[in-house]
């Protein structure tokens, strides 16, 4: 289907407010009549703005109710939507993501304490989230500037139920919808006052318990309904070294993916006497160790020995298996009626989230290889011979061609492990009118509103180092001592010759901060234009205006370049963009030959952006009711995704991928790593190496083309009769491609094609230290590359069985198969992700699916959920030869499919005050450990996919007023 141009589309929207005119003049030609009360039997659906009293659209929506949600024994909105069977990878609180997490090439950093949707594995990027319909702020977490909602800032207690349109929606919504919507409806209204505890901990881990208070109140009368709500949460950590496979930087493979900087510290440099070249370490103890010159080889009798594997750090057990979390929240909205035709709304929210992130001890590189991309630490060092920890007599040097010094790895534990503490404080609130009135007798219903919500977000980061003073303290000793505070660093003495007073100085406080910015007003018409031969012409139509802000802003040090860490830049911008839409619900016939109902849905949407100009986009769907058991339906959309402030504006900033590089140990003397210069012998220093990433202001938007066939069966012989109440069997054809895709290159990836096939643009991204073959510059900056294509089946089947004696049982099977994936990037190649397999702490099993049983009798429910996972194969990264890799002759690892069990029993009644409400489950009930995986880089598992090892009980009380 053709893009609707802007001139047809402005043409059409004014056709139908010329029609709405001439029906309110016919209107006001009628006879007066009394207001009448307002039509409440039409209602919104996700997936179209026209109000119907039908609920079964032509789009599948997914809907969890209030009681879905108290059934799943979740306690956040993230970990509800993330176990859909449709759901992808996707941030979480089992994500301890900051430290070498670096910054991700689209500039909405780490997002360190959020937790977002995937839908169809297609990124949270391309979900939209909306609160009533009305979009939300993106996730702020003082790390960039994020382009996906954080649903940990809208607390589970005011949520009546959740939409999931699983459909491309951008015709309807705008941007983001590719994947599809979740759209969060709130409380309006509840009678009296509801207090809820909940508490829950894991039984085989130390740490993680949770526990929280909601409290709601509400009610209504003729005229105004209103529900306020306060919500406290909290979540407490788990260490990494609480789980074994998590105790290792990459389970069964031992130290081999250990950090090169260690406690004692690693020393890679040529002796400007000799021209000999070291790669040495201290011997443990040493304390102030002696260096003998004369000892060129590995047979040493001094206080040093050459660096091996099992001198590599262990960082695992410093990082986190849970992270802590502590959000506190008070909401309110009230609804007024002025007249039975017209009525007013306000709602407002405030969340506060408190959250922590915890990585080992910051590493300190220096040298030439150092790849960091920093002047202090790879071009203007100089560590003076006057220095009185030097213990090799001439000063070890970065600068120009006496550059002697490749790399000095030190982790300098007696500063604590990083420790990253978030505090995100999202306000929200909105205003707005809402009327029906009479067209020529045909109800046409009418809203506007404006909202504005910010997510503003400080992190603290204790345990990093200023690479400046760093430099300061290592040169020569008169320099330092005319420098406030400056007493000379020792980095060459091992663990424990860090003395508090050299922490004092090279050790800052780093402040980061970043904020979002959502300004916006809609207006909508809708309602039936006229009569046609097999019903009423509706149709729906509006204008909608956003501007998006955003901010990023690191601590002076950063942005001077004076920071150890990750560095970045500061990021800053703005865009506005004002819309209009138009759609129509055509009802092509009614009890004909052809069945019950034949509909056809168009929809348009024009949309002028500041920042690249206008998009057009359509929608077509068709739903044919062939007989009461049976509906067919099936849909066609175009949709786009606008680039992102953090894509559009987002400044040079590093990423610490962790790679393989295909020259390291024996593959070093192949021809095309000999062609690369790489030399014999050469040794990979560490599995990260830093990708220098940016935004790109020439960004055009992502534009894709999804399809969508489905049918809905519910069989008359199993309706109403002595072993079935109901039976629903539901399944869903899906197909998205996206073309323009905004991406970085597979850093990976790139090296692999390089090495292979010596492609020259590949081989253009990165530099080697021409001596010693390191990796010291990779570049990778976002661009429109590539084109993403996936299709599956969604097969759903629900079974409602007759009430008796014994009680009501119901099952609700939910299953998605995800039939093809594939990316293709700019040179028209497959990247490796795709079905069945696990890549960068990312999943895409080929089946996921849930059943659901429900057993309820008087006062007490049971609910049993069955959550399947199939099985996954990963690349075992360099990992051949070790136990762990199960298939290594094709290099492969499997993952085993995985099920989980949860089950919960609930008690109710009214027989005190007006309700009381008792829950008690346990999630994962066998205690099912998640599959170990070589790729994941923290904690040995894929926390995006998997629930934490062992069981997780939990207890519920609420109390009705």
């Amino acid at each position: 289907m053709k893009p609707l141009s802007p001139a047809r589309l402005v043409l059409a929207i004014h056709a139908s407010l010329l029609l709405s005119l001439s029906g309110l003049a016919a209107a006001q030609d009628a006879p007066a009549q009394a207001p009448e009360a307002r039509t409440l039997d039409t209602v919104t659906v996700t997936g179209t703005r026209i109000k119907k009293a039908e609920l079964e659209s032509q789009v599948p929506v997914q809907v969890l109710t209030r009681e879905d949600i108290d059934r799943s024994g979740f306690t956040s909105v993230a970990d509800i939507v993330q176990n859909l069977t449709a759901s992808g990878a996707a941030l979480n609180t089992k994500f301890n993501s900051s430290g070498n997490f670096g910054f991700p090439p689209d500039g909405g950093g780490v997002g360190a304490g959020a937790a977002t949707v995937d839908l169809r594995h297609l990124g949270a990027k391309r979900v939209l989230v909306l609160v009533d319909g009305v979009r939300w702020v993106n996730e702020s977490s003082a790390s960039g500037v994020g382009s996906s909602v954080d649903l940990n800032t809208i607390p589970l207690s005011i949520i009546d139920r959740i939409e999931v349109l699983e459909d491309g929606a951008s015709s309807i919504y705008g941007s983001d919808a590719i994947a599809g919507v979740v759209n969060i409806i709130t409380r309006r209204s509840i009678d009296g006052a509801k207090l809820d505890f909940n508490y829950g901990e894991y039984d085989d881990l130390k740490g993680g318990e949770t526990y929280g208070a909601d409290l709601g109140w509400g009610g209504s009368t003729d005229r105004v309904q209103w529900f306020l709500g306060a919500s406290y949460y909290k979540q407490k950590q788990i260490v990494s070294s609480e789980y074994g496979p998590a105790r290792v930087p990459v389970p069964g493979t031992g130290l081999a993916n250990g950090s090169s900087a260690t406690p004692q510290g690693r020393l890679v440099f040529q002796d400007p006497d000799t021209g000999t070249v070291y790669d040495i370490t201290p011997n443990t103890g040493a304390g102030d160790p002696q260096f003998d010159p004369g000892q060129a080889g590995c047979e040493r009798t001094d206080d040093f020995h050459c660096f091996a594997t099992a001198d590599r750090f262990n960082f695992a057990p410093y990082n986190l298996l849970l992270t802590p979390s502590e959000r506190k929240s008070v909401f309110g909205q009230v609804r007024f009626d002025f007249t039975p035709t017209f009525s007013g709304h306000a709602k407002v929210l405030y969340n506060q989230r408190e959250s922590a992130n915890q990585a080992a001890a910051e590493p300190i590189f220096l040298g030439t290889d150092a790849g960091v991309y920093n002047d202090y630490a790879e071009r203007t060092l100089v560590i003076s011979a006057l220095n009185p920890y030097n213990p090799f007599g001439f000063d070890l040097t970065t600068e120009g061609d006496d550059a002697n010094l490749f790399l000095l790895g030190r982790r300098p534990v007696e500063g604590g492990p990083r420790r990253y503490r978030q505090e995100v404080k999202t306000w929200y609130a909105s205003v707005g009118v809402e009327g029906v009135f009479d067209v020529a007798t045909r109800p046409w219903s009418w809203d506007a509103s404006v909202a504005f919500s910010r997510s503003r977000a400080e992190q603290v980061n204790t345990g990093s180092y200023n690479i400046r003073r760093i430099n300061e303290a290592l040169g020569d000793p008169a320099a330092c001592a005319a420098i406030a505070g400056c007493v000379p660093l020792n980095l060459f003495g091992g663990e424990g010759t860090i003395t508090p007073e050299m922490l004092a100085f090279i050790q800052p406080l780093v402040r980061d901060q970043s904020e979002n910015k959502l300004s916006l007003f809609t207006a909508n018409l809708t309602g039936d234009l006229f009569e046609m031969w097999a019903g009423p012409l509706s149709f729906a139509a509006g204008y909608e205006y956003r501007k998006y802000e955003g901010s990023y802003t690191p601590d002076p040090i950063t942005v001077a370049g004076e920071y150890n860490g990750v560095p970045s830049g500061a990021t800053s911008g703005d865009y506005d963009v004002s819309e209009l839409y138009l759609e129509f619900s055509v009802p092509l016939m009614r009890d004909g030959w052809l069945g019950k109902s034949l509909d056809l849905s168009l929809a348009g949407r024009y949309s002028d952006y500041s920042t690249f100009g206008g998009e057009s986009t359509g929608k077509l769907g068709l739903r044919w009711q062939v007989a009461d058991e049976l509906l067919l339906r099936g849909s066609f959309a175009q949709g786009f995704r606008a680039p992102s402030i953090g894509e559009l504006y987002g400044t040079l900033a590093r990423f610490d991928a962790t790679l393989t590089d295909p020259c390291n140990n024996e593959a070093s003397t192949t021809p095309q790593c000999v062609a690369e210069g790489v030399p014999a012998g050469y040794e990979q220093s560490n599995p990260q190496i830093s990708v220098v990433t940016s935004g790109n202001a020439d960004l055009q938007p992502e534009t894709s083309r999804s399809l969508m066939l489905g049918a809905v069966w519910s069989p008359s012989f199993a309706s109403d009769v002595s072993w079935s109440d109901r039976l629903d069997i539901g399944v869903t054809f899906y197909k998205h491609t996206i073309e323009d895709a905004i991406q970085a290159r597979d850093a990976q990836t790139i090296l692999n094609r390089c090495i292979g096939t010596r492609d020259p643009e590949s081989c253009s991204f990165y530099d080697r230290n021409p001596v010693s073959g390191q990796i010291i510059r990779f570049d990778d900056i976002l661009d429109n590359l590539g084109t993403i294509k996936t299709d599956g089946w969604d097969f759903n089947v629900g079974w409602t069985l007759p009430g008796s004696d014994w009680g009501r049982l119901r099952f609700d099977w939910k299953n998605t198969w995800v039939g093809h994936y594939e990316l293709v990037n700019e040179s028209g190649l497959a990247e490796p992700r795709r079905p069945g397999r696990e890549l960068n702490n990312s999943a895409i099993p080929e089946w996921t699916s849930t059943l659901v049983t429900d057993w309820a009798l008087g006062p007490w429910s049971v609910a049993w959920t069955v959550r399947h996972i199939d099985r996954l194969t990963e690349s075992c990264g360099g990992a051949n030869g070790f136990d762990i890799c199960d298939d290594s002759a094709n290099d492969l690892n499997t993952l085993p499919a995985t099920t989980y069990h949860d089950l919960q029993v609930s008690w109710q009644s009214t027989a005190w005050m007006k309700g009381v409400r008792v829950s008690a489950g346990v999630n994962n009930l066998t205690g099912k450990d998640p599959p170990i995986c070589l790729s994941c880089t923290l904690n040995g598992y894929d926390a995006s996919t998997y629930d934490l090892p062992g069981r997780f009980w939990y207890a519920r009380l609420g109390f009705d007023f």
